[in-house]
């Protein structure tokens, strides 16, 4: 397509409201995603941080070397 100006790009035949909307809630959909990943893996890591300190002050205070493995 072939536009002679930028607010006929903008507009897109009278479709643009659409189009520039749908990539909007494209765009914000990528995002949240984005940010829901990066919340569940520093919530997993520090859960595995706290998991692994007890377990070290577990095996710590028993002297039990196996139960590391």
């Amino acid at each position: 397509m072939n536009w002679a100006s930028w607010s006929e790009f903008w507009a897109m035949g009278g479709d643009g409201l659409y189009v520039w909307s749908a990539y909007l809630v494209a765009l914000i959909v990528a995002a949240t995603e984005i940010g829901v990943l990066a919340l569940s893996r520093r919530a997993i890591l520090q859960h595995l941080g706290r998991f692994t300190t007890l377990k070290r002050s577990s095996v710590r205070a028993t002297g039990d070397n196996d139960a590391a493995r």
